[in-house]
């Protein structure tokens, strides 16, 4: 986890996290990186820049992720890494982060990566594991104010975050 410095990471602070929470997130974390392809957080790689090719990381990023059993998939990626593993849209809740200027909601990348690292570090401290976008819902919306959109079918369930 050392490896990632970015503004996600430095929100979650893997290093601080309570030896429970360390040892939730490292069976419930899936971080997709540029080199790698899916990495644990405990997981020793060597520090890279690189930039995702998306293509080329589809076939192994899909072929660890794709076997994993699980009821809930919070999903948050940038958008950069969206396209590289299709996660199944029934157990998936994509998190999506905005923030309000007089008045108006708006998307701003810095904060949205903040928020995102919080908001994994919430789950991974809260007593509750959720286990349905409820369950989630229910737990990010103590800290944060949010709304969750059902799956039409198409799309994800989608956790809409007012940053704070």
């Amino acid at each position: 986890m050392s490896v990632y410095a970015g503004v996600l990471y430095q929100a979650l602070d893997w290093s601080s996290l309570s030896p429970a929470a360390k040892k939730r997130g490292e069976t419930a974390l899936a971080i997709i990186s540029a080199k790698y392809g899916v990495v644990r957080p405990s997981q020793r790689i060597e520090s890279y820049k690189e930039k995702i090719d998306n293509q080329a990381m589809r076939e192994p990023v899909a072929a660890l992720l794709d076997p994993i059993k699980t009821g809930l998939i919070v999903d948050c990626r940038s958008s950069t890494y969206k396209t590289v593993w299709r996660s199944p849209i029934e157990i998936t809740v994509e998190v999506r982060v905005s923030t309000v200027v007089e008045g108006v909601r708006t998307v701003v990348t810095h904060m949205s990566k903040k928020t995102r690292g919080e908001i994994t570090r919430w789950l991974l401290q809260s007593r509750s594991i959720p286990k349905t976008p409820e369950d989630l819902y229910a737990i990010v919306s103590e800290k944060y104010p949010c709304a969750l959109t059902p799956s039409d079918g198409v799309e994800p369930w989608i956790l809409e975050v007012i940053a704070v």
